[in-house]
C-alpha cells in the first residue's frame, strides 16, 4: 500500500497518466491535480466495494455503481460529469497501454450537465466593487490595480497571480499572458486600467515588503507572489463592503467582461481569443446570458410586455 492507502500498481499508473496529461496533452498543474484526485476517489472506493484493488478486473457495473454513490451523496452534476470525463480519458489511456482488454467505459453514458449561468456584475456593481479599495495606501493602490485589469482584461486569476514584470508591454496597450495548457496570447488592456498599473508599479509595488519576488508583478505584504485563495478571500471582502448582494469570486469579473463587451457589440470569435478558449462552444455560454439580461430588459420596459 501506498501513503494514500491505493496499491502501489495503481498508484503507479496514475502517475503514469497524470504524467501523459502533462507531457502529451499540455494540460496546467491544477487540470492535472483535478483529474487525479478523481482517480484516487474513484480506486479509493473501489478499494472499499473489493480487495484486492486490480484495474483490469473494473468492469461497467463497478463504474454506475460509483457513480450512483456520487449522485446519493448529493454530489453536484457538474462533478459527476467531471469524474465520468476524467474515468473515460483514463482507461482509453489504460487500454492503449496494454493494462487492460477491455475499455468499461464503453457502455458508460456521460450524463447531461445543467447549465447554470454564471453570476454577473452590473457596470453600476463593478463601478461600487472599484471604489472599494482605499487608493491612498500602497495595498489600496495594489488592491484597486487587481480589480481594475481583472475586468479590463477578462484575465483568470491563476493568470493574474502568474504576471511577470516582463510580461507587461503597457506603451503598446499589451499584456502576454500564459494560459491554460501553457499557451500564449497577447491582450490588449484599456488606458484606465493601463494607468492604474503604472501607478501601482510605481507608488505600491516599491513599498511591499523588504525582500521581493524580483519578475512578479503583484505582491502581497511580504513581498512575495499573491496567491490564487489570497485574491479571492481579498474579493469576497470587498464585494461585502460594496453592499453586491451576490456570490462573487474572481471568475465573476471574467464574466462581466465578456458580457459586457458582447453586449455592446463585440464579435464572440474575438471574445474567445481574449478569454483563451481553446473551443468557442466554451464562449458561447455568454450569448446565452446577454439574451437572458436583454429578454429581462424587454420585459421590465415595454409596456405590453
Amino acid at each position: 500500500m501506498t501513503r494514500l492507502g491505493l496499491p502501489q500498481p495503481v498508484t503507479d499508473k496514475v502517475a503514469d497518466f497524470v504524467h501523459y496529461l502533462a507531457v502529451e496533452r499540455g494540460l496546467s498543474l491544477n487540470t492535472r491535480l483535478s483529474y487525479e484526485q478523481d482517480l484516487r476517489e474513484f480506486f479509493s472506493y473501489q478499494l472499499d466495494q473489493k480487495s484486492p484493488l486490480a484495474l483490469e478486473k473494473v468492469d461497467r457495473y463497478d463504474i454506475m455503481a460509483f457513480l450512483r454513490y456520487l449522485t446519493d451523496t448529493k454530489k453536484a452534476k457538474s462533478t459527476v460529469v467531471h469524474m465520468v470525463s476524467t474515468l473515460r480519458q483514463f482507461f482509453v489511456f489504460a487500454l492503449e497501454q496494454g493494462w487492460i482488454q477491455r475499455n468499461p467505459m464503453d457502455q458508460v453514458d456521460t450524463p447531461k450537465a445543467g447549465q447554470h449561468l454564471p453570476a454577473v456584475l452590473t457596470v453600476d456593481e463593478v463601478d461600487a466593487l472599484l471604489a472599494v479599495p482605499d487608493t491612498t495606501t500602497p495595498v489600496g493602490i495594489r488592491n484597486r490595480t487587481i480589480l481594475e485589469v481583472l475586468y479590463a482584461t477578462g484575465l483568470r486569476v491563476s493568470e493574474l497571480v502568474n504576471l511577470s514584470l516582463d510580461d507587461l508591454h503597457l506603451d503598446l496597450g499589451l499584456l502576454k499572458i500564459l494560459g491554460k495548457g501553457d499557451k500564449e496570447r497577447l491582450i490588449p488592456i484599456g488606458d484606465i486600467a493601463a494607468d492604474w498599473l503604472q501607478r501601482y508599479l510605481a507608488e505600491g509595488r516599491p513599498l511591499l515588503g523588504k525582500e521581493q519576488d524580483a519578475h512578479v508583478v503583484f505582491l502581497n505584504q511580504h513581498g512575495h507572489r499573491l496567491t490564487r485563495q489570497g485574491i479571492w478571500k481579498l474579493i469576497k471582502s470587498w464585494v461585502k463592503k460594496a453592499g453586491i448582494d451576490k456570490t462573487v469570486s474572481p471568475h465573476t469579473l471574467r464574466h462581466s467582461f465578456a458580457t459586457h463587451i458582447l453586449e455592446n457589440g463585440a464579435d464572440l470569435r474575438i471574445v474567445q481569443e481574449l478569454l483563451g478558449h481553446a473551443d468557442i462552444s466554451t464562449t458561447q455560454i455568454y450569448t446565452h446570458i446577454s439574451d437572458k439580461r436583454l429578454t429581462e430588459v424587454y420585459k421590465r420596459t415595454h409596456p405590453r410586455a
